[in-house]
């Protein structure tokens, strides 16, 4: 291609990122400030942690028969609830569309965010925002009826994909298919739920998000979920983690560590059920600590000691908290794949607590 027309094709969405990343930074602007533990101490204060989920996706975040939220999200936050304020149950879950997420976090309506959020450098670097650790390995897949016979995403060359707004999925589809000589008709849609109800609906011939939201929403599916596929083609990575305010790395460090402790208690095999069993045996070299060193690690942290137990106890290791919500012991029977430990060929791995 002639290097002058393709930067021509080029300049056009240069001038959109450069105009979005100006428009965010003129939102930056006028929102509050954070001083350094101003969240910790808040939610300390409180009595209570504001956590930001998605808006109803099975295995994720969702109400049960009796009104009560779970998922892998609200486990996450149940178990930072446990460590922080010693009660897993004192969490206000705050329900959140993809277009709401992000400025629910930057206006302090919520401490914690979890909702299918992917760490992206623009995010990080623009929205001020930090990124713990990654809860969730995923990719972009695309969700299609059985009976449309679609084997690869060859086969949709020109068709109508929906795709939620405000996302990093519109992109990807739109990049992938121009890279690959293909052209696709992205239909814009305000959440999962309406994605997955258009395809349904047949207003779309795909539905393109991370896969386990594909998985979860095959679900919803009317009559048989396995009148829908998902193909298995990836275009993207899509590492998804808990989001923190920027200036309150107190705040980020506990968040880390409190993954990095599920994750610990898989590889050390310390599990819910076990785990006053483990502490009475004293053996296990990840309870095994010595109290003076404990009280000193979690009085730096801003925290009260035994805060890792807590978390444990309120919803497992990470291998028990993925089966439960996502993997075998759920419907939407989640391979783990890059989500097993490192030992087992997955990529989740925890830095040495000491």
């Amino acid at each position: 291609m002639n290097k002058h027309i393709a930067l021509q094709i080029r300049m056009p969405r240069m001038k959109l990122t450069v105009l979005c990343v100006a428009v965010l930074l003129l939102m930056l602007a006028a929102l509050p400030q954070v001083e350094a533990a101003e969240v910790l101490n808040g939610v300390k204060a409180r009595g209570q942690l504001r956590c930001g989920v998605s808006e109803d996706i099975p295995g994720f975040s969702e109400r049960d028969a009796n009104g009560r939220w779970r998922g892998l999200e609200v486990d996450f936050c149940r178990a930072v609830a446990a460590a922080v304020l010693n009660d897993p149950e004192k969490v206000e879950f705050v329900p959140l569309q993809t277009t709401t997420r992000f400025p629910a976090l930057q206006t302090r309506r919520i401490d914690l965010l979890l909702a299918n959020a992917t760490w992206t450098l623009t995010r990080e670097a623009v929205l001020k925002v930090r990124f713990p650790g990654i809860l969730f390995y995923d990719g972009q897949g695309f969700m299609v009826a059985a009976a449309a016979r679609i084997a690869t995403l060859a086969d949709l060359d020109g068709a109508t994909i929906c795709v939620e707004r405000g996302t990093t999925h519109q992109r990807n589809l739109e990049d992938y298919f121009k890279a690959n000589g293909r052209s696709v008709k992205p239909l814009l849609m305000a959440s999962v739920q309406q994605a997955a109800t258009a395809l349904f609906a047949g207003q779309c011939q795909a539905y393109t998000s991370d896969s386990g939201a594909l998985a979860a929403m095959r679900l919803r599916a009317p009559g048989d979920p396995g009148s829908f596929v998902i193909l298995p083609e990836r275009i993207s990575r899509e590492p998804l983690s808990p989001v923190v305010w920027g200036n309150d790395p107190e705040w980020a460090t506990v968040i880390r560590w409190v993954l990095n402790i599920l994750i610990l208690g898989e590889e050390y095999g310390v599990t819910r059920d076990r785990l006053d069993a483990e502490i009475e045996e004293n053996r296990n070299p990840l309870l095994r600590r010595n109290p003076y060193e404990g009280e000193m690690i979690a009085r730096s942290m801003g925290i009260e000691p035994q805060w890792g137990i807590r978390a444990l106890r309120a919803v497992g290791n990470y291998g028990e908290v993925f089966e439960r919500n996502v993997g075998r012991n759920s419907p939407l029977k989640i391979e783990r794949g890059l989500n097993r430990l490192w030992m087992h060929g997955g990529l989740h791995y925890s830095p040495p607590i000491d």
